[in-house]
């Protein structure tokens, strides 16, 4: 038994720092000595990355804010028709990747687009000076079509947190006269903070790691840095270092945001079922908050979507090639590994904690999580970095006994790309596992012990049957998140090799929107699946 929970233990923490091995080769990279290419970017143009990063974060935060937060407290606390549909249509835009909204956007928008030609038809106009439209190809475009996408997280944090306040809070402001919205901005929102500030780090996380929109909208971010740094200069130190600063701004996103809330201690029950406190809009307010969410759900999703199905029936034959089925059989292969790899890692870390509940034990689980953390770009540096290194190992001793040198066994082939998708997505599935394995009983731990059950037999006689379903949806959500992927995917794969991702972002960067459709709205697609569990979940809890 002493043999079997060592094994357990080495495999828990050797996975786990496995997984964290990227994030330490860029710190571990970037303490080098400094080089020229990255001196030259220090002098020249780096302020000008930060700035821009700086402000896309802020803007796209900002916007988020007004576009998730009054659909989170009107679905949350005002009744409205067609309310059931509305509540899970806010969510949609999340499976929207955001360098598709700002293709389609940019299409729209453009000089050449439809609503700049309707409007020179219309009043006459000849040429551009003759009127002022604002730029979609810019940092302000870019932060747009990044909230439109990253809203969402807002809005389902924000209105989980309005769900579950305190009726008697709520019938008390109406006792003491309070309006909807005095008792929005003195009860509600004060209560929500913390899970309002979550739902802000998130958008940052996501729009600071954000390659694809802000690549093509022209804006110069420390994402688009490391890119150019690596496969335009062919400098990983100093795409390392790059790298190694946005880590620490993700570092102090997090520490930030729970800074903010260490003294805060929310003591209120949840929203009783019974009572219906909402409120009930009518006239004029109806209107607005009906125009403002159904507003978001059109220009966010359903526009978009219509689009694509345009493009897509349209130019079904040119888009339904040899190349698509090949891309697509190569986005769920390398997804399918990844998705396995992920919960056989989950199972081992999370189940490891359980044979031994000290303190320590949770430290793989967390170290294993940190991947999430990081943006694709930056993480497909920190795993270049230890695979070349492996590579030229493995050449040098093949060398070295007079074999043949076997070339890139782990960096130039899918071996790259899908330990990025691991360590990337790994948090996905020890969470989903996590939270399935706290619901067996230790009673049965302690039966199956007695019944001469060693562990590696307690864990598939036992606790597989009844984590089968968190497992499912563990790898379900690994798998889709993979297939989603841009940014490791651009710089990890292999040569003639592309994903769906990076199909469609090859075709649109070539303003090839047409041909892009189809493999864009299968993405969209498989990205709907993880939504309308999350909305199932929700409506099981409200």
């Amino acid at each position: 038994m002493k043999e079997k929970f060592l094994c357990w233990q080495t495999s828990g923490w050797g996975l786990s720092l496995l997984l964290v091995l990227p994030i330490v080769a860029i710190f571990y990279t970037a303490a080098g000595e400094s080089d020229e290419v990255f001196s030259h970017l220090m002098g020249t143009v780096m302020a000008t990355y930060t700035a821009n990063t700086f402000w896309l974060v802020v803007s796209t935060m900002v916007l988020a804010l007004i576009f998730g937060l009054p659909a989170a407290w009107v679905m949350a606390m005002c009744r409205l028709p067609g309310e059931k549909i509305l509540q899970w249509a806010l969510v949609l835009p999340l499976a929207m990747p955001g360098y598709i909204i700002g293709y389609i956007y940019t299409d729209w928008f453009d000089y050449a687009g439809p609503i700049q030609i309707f409007l020179r038809d219309s009043f006459g106009w000849q040429s551009v000076h003759d009127y002022w439209f604002p730029d979609i190809r810019s940092l302000g475009g870019a932060s747009m079509v990044l909230a439109l996408v990253l809203y969402p997280y807002v809005y389902l944090l924000a209105r989980a947190a309005f769900l579950e306040q305190s009726t008697s809070l709520l019938q008390s402001a109406r006792l003491l006269r309070c309006t909807p919205w005095e008792s929005f901005r003195r009860v509600s929102l004060p209560l929500a903070r913390p899970s309002i500030a979550v739902g802000l780090s998130l958008v940052a996380m996501e729009t600071l790691g954000d390659f694809g929109t802000v690549s093509y909208f022209a804006v110069n971010t420390l994402t688009t840095a490391v890119y150019d740094t690596w496969l335009g200069y062919s400098n990983l130190n100093a795409a390392a270092k790059i790298s190694a600063i946005m880590l620490m701004v993700i570092f102090l996103l997090i520490s930030a945001e729970r800074f903010s809330r260490r003294k805060q201690k929310l003591f209120q029950q949840e929203m009783e079922h019974g009572d219906d406190v909402r409120y009930v809009l009518r006239g004029p307010r109806k209107w607005l908050a009906m125009c403002w969410c159904w507003g978001l759900v059109a220009g966010a999703f359903a526009l978009p979507l219509i689009q694509l199905g345009y493009y897509a029936w349209h130019y079904f034959a040119d888009s339904w090639t040899p190349e698509f089925r090949e891309y697509s059989l190569n986005s769920l292969q390398v997804s399918l590994v990844a998705a396995v790899l992920a919960v056989l890692l989950a199972l081992i870390v999370n189940f490891y904690r359980r044979l031994d509940g000290r303190r320590m034990t949770l430290v793989p689980i967390r170290i294993s999580s940190l991947g999430y953390a990081v943006p694709g770009t930056v993480l497909a540096i920190g795993v270049m970095i230890p695979l070349t290194q492996a590579d030229h190992l493995i050449n040098d001793i093949a060398n070295h006994l007079g074999l043949s040198r076997p070339g890139l066994v782990f960096s130039g082939t899918m071996v790259a790309i899908i330990f990025a998708f691991v360590v990337r997505f790994a948090a996905v599935a020890i969470g989903s596992i996590e939270s399935s394995l706290t619901k067996v009983s230790p009673s049965l731990d302690m039966a199956a012990k007695t019944m001469g059950y060693a562990s590696t037999r307690m864990l598939r006689r036992v606790h597989l049957p009844l984590i089968r379903r968190g497992c499912l949806i563990a790898g379900l959500l690994v798998f889709i998140e993979s297939m989603k992927e841009l940014n490791a995917a651009l710089l990890l794969r292999p040569f003639n090799f592309e994903t769906l991702a990076t199909y469609v972002f090859n075709f649109a960067s070539d303003e090839q929107l047409e041909l892009a459709a189809l493999p864009a709205i299968l993405l969209v697609m498989v990205g709907l699946i993880p939504l309308v569990m999350v909305n199932r979940s929700l409506e099981k809890k409200h």
